[in-house]
């Protein structure tokens, strides 16, 4: 069974950064997809960037050019680093690991983006 943990979540002043991470256990973590999604208050939940197994990834145009998914295979770890953050990225953020067959999420943790 994998677990997700989910980290660096926070309330930050607007144009300010964050950099979330989500580790993974009990999973040969370098054979998924990897991807970011959020969701606001009374909205749906919205990807916000994806990064296949070769590394090729996928943004949001609401994210692009401020925010850029990686990750790191030895550590099981894919990060999300946030920039230039906006009150209308204030959301729960969630990660999710998949393949064909399986498909994991973490618990989500907590952006908000407020002066």
């Amino acid at each position: 069974q994998v677990q997700l943990v989910e980290s660096g979540g926070g309330l930050v002043q607007p144009g300010g950064s964050l950099r979330l991470s989500c580790a993974a256990s009990g999973s040969i973590f370098s054979s998924y997809g990897v991807a970011w999604f959020r969701q606001a208050p009374g909205k749906e939940r919205e990807l916000v960037a994806n990064m296949d197994r070769a590394g090729s990834t996928n943004y949001a145009d609401s994210v692009k050019g401020r925010c850029t998914i990686s990750r790191d295979n030895a550590q099981n770890t894919v990060y999300l680093q946030m920039n230039s953050l906006k009150p209308e990225d204030t959301a729960v953020y969630y990660c999710r690991i998949f393949n064909l067959f399986k498909d994991y999420w973490g618990q989500g943790t907590q952006v908000s983006v407020s002066s």
